[in-house]
C-alpha cells in the first residue's frame, strides 16, 4: 500500500505550516521548529517524518551533508483547498503552484536566507511577554507595489518586491502599539544604486500615500501608517557602503532605512543591531570617512579603517526601539 494512503488528522499547526510552505515555497525543519513549534525541534521533526509519510510533504534532492528543503505536495494543497485555508491567497492551480516550486539554486539560497531571519524574529519574540508577531509574509506578490523612482535614476514607476513584510504588535500596560516593517535581505548581488533605488521607492511608497491606501485608508493620512525598512546587508562594509550612498541621494534618507548585517540579526535579532544612515552621519561626519566627502571620488576603495571606526562610534537601535 502507498505511504500516500496512511491515514492522519490534519491538526491546525499542521495546516499552519503547509499553508505556510504555499506562501514561502520551501523550508528546513530548523524554519518550521522555529516558526510552529517554538523551537523543539525533536517535536517538529517527529511531525515532519508523520506528513512526509502521508504524502503531505516531500523534500528536494540533497547532498548527505545539505539540510532537507521541504516543500508542500498536491495532496496538501488540495487539503487546503477544501478546508478553505488559501481564501486570502491569489487562486493558482497546482500546475502554477509547482512550477513556482521548482526555483533555481541563486533563488532558493535567497529565499532561504530570508526564511532564517523570519525564524531568528519568530524565535526571539516568542520569548518575549508583551511583544508578538501580528503577520509575517514572505511571499512579493501579497504585498508588492509600484512606486516613483527619480534622483539621477531617470523617473520611473517601479515595481517593488520586497523579500518579506512584517507586523508585530507591542503592549505596553493597557496600550498596544504596532510596528510594521518591509523586510529587504540582500546578497550582495546587486549595486548600491539598485539599493538606493530601493530606498528612494520606499520612501516614495509612504510619502506618496500609497501605503496608506493599500491598508484602506485615505493617502492623506499617510502619516498614520508610517514603517520602516530593515536592510540586512552581507557585513559591515556593505553595510557602511549602503548607509553612505542612502546619505548622497538628494534629499538623503536618514531614518526609513535601517541597516544591518546577516551575522547580527542571526545572532540577537531583538538587540541593538540596526544603524540608521543619520546615527552613520553622525558617527563620521568631520572623519575621512564623512558620506559627503566621499562622494563623487570615483573607485571604491576598501576601508577596513572605517569599518573600525563606524562600530565604535556608530549608534545602534533596537528593532522595537520607540
Amino acid at each position: 500500500m502507498s505511504t500516500a494512503n496512511i491515514g492522519i488528522e490534519l491538526q491546525a499547526r499542521d495546516l499552519a505550516i503547509l499553508r505556510g510552505l504555499f506562501e514561502s515555497r520551501m523550508m528546513t525543519v530548523q524554519h518550521i521548529a522555529a516558526i510552529y513549534f517554538g523551537g523543539h525541534l525533536d517535536a517538529a521533526r517527529k511531525r515532519i517524518q508523520r506528513l512526509k509519510a502521508t504524502g503531505y510533504l516531500n523534500e528536494r534532492p540533497r547532498r548527505v551533508y545539505e539540510p532537507a528543503i521541504l516543500f508542500m505536495t498536491r495532496r496538501a494543497f488540495t487539503a487546503l483547498k477544501e478546508c478553505g485555508a488559501l481564501q486570502s491567497y491569489p487562486q493558482v492551480g497546482w500546475t502554477t503552484l509547482e512550477k513556482r516550486i521548482r526555483v533555481s539554486q541563486s533563488t532558493l539560497a535567497h529565499e532561504i536566507q530570508v526564511l532564517d531571519v523570519r525564524a531568528a524574529l519568530t524565535s526571539a519574540l516568542n520569548e518575549s511577554a508583551s511583544q508578538r508577531i501580528t503577520e509575517f509574509r514572505t511571499w512579493p506578490a501579497l504585498y508588492q507595489f509600484t512606486a516613483r523612482r527619480e534622483e539621477g535614476f531617470g523617473a520611473a514607476e517601479v515595481l517593488v518586491k520586497p523579500d518579506g513584510y512584517l507586523r508585530i504588535s507591542e503592549r505596553n500596560g493597557t496600550a498596544t502599539f504596532e510596528h510594521t516593517f518591509f523586510l529587504e535581505v540582500d546578497r550582495s548581488t546587486e549595486t548600491q544604486d539598485t539599493l538606493a533605488q530601493k530606498g528612494i521607492c520606499y520612501v516614495d511608497y509612504y510619502k506618496s500615500g500609497g501605503y496608506a491606501e493599500w491598508l484602506g485608508q485615505s493617502r492623506a493620512a499617510f502619516r498614520d501608517y508610517p514603517f520602516c525598512v530593515l536592510m540586512v546587508l552581507k557585513n559591515a562594509e556593505r553595510r557602511n557602503n549602503t548607509a553612505e550612498r542612502l546619505l548622497q541621494l538628494n534629499p538623503p534618507i536618514r531614518q526609513q532605512v535601517w541597516l544591518t548585517t546577516w551575522e547580527e540579526i542571526v545572532a540577537d535579532p531583538l538587540g541593538a543591531i540596526w544603524v540608521q544612515p543619520g546615527e552613520y552621519a553622525k558617527a563620521t561626519a568631520g572623519t575621512a570617512f564623512d558620506p559627503m566627502a566621499e562622494r563623487g571620488k570615483g573607485t571604491y576603495r576598501r576601508q577596513v579603517e572605517r569599518e573600525d571606526m563606524v562600530e565604535r562610534a556608530v549608534r545602534k537601535r533596537r528593532l522595537l526601539e520607540s
